[in-house]
């Protein structure tokens, strides 16, 4: 059995008084509490909100979980500041694509973030890199920050991934990709793409609010929430929660 907690949009931001810093924490008392240790924790992106080398030295508490932690960039994200303060990498400007095993599952970690731009692309280099990785025909995640569908909300359909028949093209070649998993939304959200289980994490920082809920725009007084994903006998199971 393989568990995940799958967190993402924390917009850590050293100019909003320390808010985004409580929330970040809360969500780790929250996984420090659990009866049973999660495996990993996966964050989908938007994990500062300017980019800035300040705000990703914040996120570096997430460490202290004492468990394997998978990073990948969304928009709010500026890929040389995130390579150097998260990765220990030097940096550069190209896309953030990485691998890494937990248990029997490979994570795909796709960059699919534009500089400059809020909406979200993989770039050709990336595409071939995933067909590579997911060659080896291990279960895998797929993992991005932008979601490749809509969602019934005008402003985030404005700002999701696009070119995604691309990424169905790849995708359609490797019956071992178990699901999807992206950020972005500030959601939990579920639905499917090219035949396969689309999972989106709900944010820390805020909350979407539908448009048949209200206004559309972002509560920031909700709780910040977070996905587990449980992988047992080949299946993935997923459950959402607050954090008090």
């Amino acid at each position: 059995m393989t568990l995940i907690a799958h967190i993402s949009d924390t917009h850590l931001d050293e100019d909003d008084g320390g808010r985004s810093v409580e929330r970040v924490e809360r969500v780790i008392r929250y996984l420090r509490g659990l009866r049973r240790p999660v495996d990993a924790v996966l964050v989908t992106g938007d994990i500062a909100d300017h980019g800035l080398a300040p705000e990703y030295s914040a996120a570096r508490v997430l460490r202290g979980l004492g468990v394997p932690l998978l990073q990948l960039p969304g928009n709010h994200d500026q890929r040389p500041a995130f390579r150097q303060t998260l990765l220990d990498m030097p940096p550069h400007p190209g896309p953030v694509d990485q691998v890494a095993r937990v248990g029997d599952l490979v994570f795909a970690l796709c960059d699919s973030s534009i500089p400059g731009r809020d909406d979200g692309w993989l770039a050709d280099e990336t595409l071939a890199w995933l067909d590579t990785v997911l060659a080896e025909g291990a279960p895998s995640l797929v993992c991005f920050h932008h979601p490749p569908v809509t969602i019934g909300h005008p402003v985030a359909d404005r700002m999701r991934q696009f070119g995604e028949e691309r990424l169905a093209a790849v995708l359609a070649r490797h019956p071992n990709v178990v699901a999807l998993l992206c950020g972005h939304i500030h959601s939990a959200t579920v639905s499917a793409f090219a035949g396969v289980p689309l999972l989106a994490a709900p944010a820390v920082a805020s909350t979407l609010v539908l448009p048949w809920e209200g206004d559309g725009g972002l509560d920031r007084v909700a709780p910040p929430a977070l996905a587990f994903h449980l992988y047992e006998d080949g299946r993935l199971t997923t459950h959402y929660r607050l954090c008090p």
